[in-house]
C-alpha cells in the first residue's frame, strides 16, 4: 500500500513539473501609461554649444616694448578705461614734455608779436590823424602804416606756429597713449600673458598670437549652438528655449532665441549647421555661468496642453507601440497616429485611449508582440519617469 502511495506522489510531481516546464515564463517589462498633458515640438543642437560673453577682447598694446607696469592679475575685475599695462615710455614722455614746452613758448611769442602789432597799428592811426592836420610828413605816415601791416603779418605767422605746436603735442600724446593698455569695457580679466620686464609685441597682420590681456564682460552671457540645417528653417527669433549645462543639474527654461546666423557653416567631415544664439530673460540665470562652459539648447517650435501623450521611448518604427493587455498579460502591437513630439513625449491623435498601458523597455530581449509579460516594480535604471 505504501508503495502505491509513493508511486502516486511521484507521478503527480512529474506531471506538475512537465506543466511548469511547458508553461511560458512571463518577461518582466517596464510599463507606462497613455495620459493627458503638455507636449512640445522641439529641436536641439547637433553638437555641444558654448556659453559666451557678449563682449570679449583679446588685448595687446598698439606698440611693442618692455612691460614697465602690469596693473592686473587673472581674475581681477576692472572698470572701463582702467589702465591694465604700460610699456616703457620715458622717451615718449620726454618728447611730450618738450612739445608742451614748445607750445608754451609759441604762445609767449604770439603774445609778444601781436602786442607789437597792436602798438604799431595805434601809432599808424595817430600819425594819420596828425597828417590830416599837416603836422607830419606823408612819408612818415606811410612808413608807420607799412610797419603796422608788417607786424600784423608777423603776429599771424607766429599764431600759425601755435597750431603746429598744438599738433605736435597731440602727436606726442597719441604716441604715449599707444604704450598704455586700457580696458575698453568693465569686466573680468580671464588671462594675462605678460610679466613685468618682459618684452611684448602686437600681433602681426594675419598672424594670431597670445593676447597680453584677455578681458571678458561677464555681465552679459548668451549661448551659441549649432543647429542642423534641416531644422534651422523652422526656428524664429523670440522662440522659447531651454538651456542644459553639464555643470548644473537644473534646466534654465526662461530663455529665448535672440539671433539666427544668416549663413550655413560648412566644415569638413561635419554636418552643415546654422549657429543660433539663445539669451536668458532673467539675469538670475547668469549666476554661476562661466564663458566656455558647454551647453545644449532645446528650442520650442510648438506646444499643446491637455492632449493625449505617451513617453517617446515607447514608440517603435512607423508609430507602433506594444500595448499591455491586462486581462491575459500578452503584448499587442498597435499603430497609432502621432502628432507633435520631442524626446520626452509624443502626442497621440488616434489609435490609443487614455489609461492604456504601454511598454517602455522595448529594447529588452524577447519583448515583442504576442509574448507574456509582467510589470516590473520599482525604479528602473535608464527609464524615464
Amino acid at each position: 500500500m505504501l508503495r502505491v502511495v509513493l508511486l502516486l506522489l511521484i507521478g503527480t510531481a512529474a506531471v506538475y513539473g512537465v506543466k511548469q516546464y511547458r508553461s511560458p515564463q512571463a518577461i518582466p517589462v517596464v510599463l507606462g501609461s497613455v495620459e493627458r498633458g503638455r507636449v512640445e515640438a522641439t529641436v536641439t543642437n547637433t553638437r555641444a554649444g558654448t556659453v559666451k560673453a557678449c563682449r570679449r577682447s583679446k588685448l595687446a598694446p598698439a606698440t611693442g616694448g618692455q612691460v614697465a607696469r602690469l596693473s592686473v592679475r587673472e581674475g581681477d575685475r576692472v572698470d572701463y578705461d582702467q589702465i591694465l599695462m604700460v610699456i616703457w615710455n620715458r622717451d615718449l614722455e620726454a618728447q611730450l614734455r618738450l612739445a608742451s614746452s614748445e607750445a608754451l613758448a609759441a604762445h609767449a611769442r604770439v603774445k609778444e608779436s601781436c602786442l607789437m602789432a597792436e602798438m604799431a597799428e595805434r601809432e599808424a592811426r595817430r600819425l594819420d590823424k596828425l597828417s590830416s592836420q599837416n603836422l607830419v610828413a606823408e612819408e612818415q605816415v606811410d612808413r608807420a602804416s607799412t610797419d603796422a601791416r608788417s607786424r600784423q603779418a608777423a603776429c599771424d605767422a607766429v599764431s600759425a606756429t601755435v597750431e603746429i605746436s598744438r599738433a605736435r603735442v597731440e602727436a606726442a600724446e597719441a604716441a604715449l597713449e599707444q604704450t598704455i593698455l586700457r580696458a575698453p569695457f568693465a569686466g573680468v580679466v580671464a588671462e594675462v600673458n605678460a610679466e613685468l620686464g618682459e618684452y611684448v609685441t602686437p600681433s602681426p597682420p594675419g598672424i594670431q598670437t597670445l593676447p597680453a590681456v584677455d578681458l571678458i564682460d561677464d555681465g552679459c552671457i548668451f549661448i551659441a549652438a549649432p543647429i542642423d540645417e534641416v531644422d534651422a528653417p523652422a526656428i524664429e527669433t523670440g522662440m522659447s528655449a531651454c538651456v542644459s549645462l553639464d555643470a548644473f543639474p537644473v534646466q534654465r527654461c526662461n530663455s529665448k532665441v535672440r539671433r539666427i546666423a544668416p549663413y550655413v557653416l560648412d566644415r569638413e567631415k561635419q554636418a552643415r549647421t546654422v549657429e543660433i544664439e539663445v539669451e536668458f530673460n532673467d539675469s538670475a540665470d547668469h549666476e554661476g555661468l562661466l564663458p566656455g562652459y558647454s551647453a545644449d539648447v532645446e528650442i520650442v517650435l510648438e506646444s499643446r496642453d491637455g492632449v493625449l501623450r505617451l513617453p517617446t521611448e515607447a514608440v517603435l518604427e512607423d508609430s507602433h507601440v506594444l500595448v499591455y493587455r491586462a486581462g491575459d498579460g500578452i503584448l499587442e502591437r498597435r499603430q497609432f497616429k502621432a502628432g507633435i513630439s520631442n524626446w520626452r513625449y509624443t502626442e497621440v491623435l488616434s489609435g490609443l485611449a487614455q489609461g492604456e498601458r504601454i511598454v517602455l523597455s522595448v529594447d529588452r530581449e524577447g519583448v515583442t508582440a504576442g509574448v507574456l509579460v509582467e510589470e516590473e516594480v520599482g525604479p528602473i535604471e535608464g527609464v524615464s519617469d
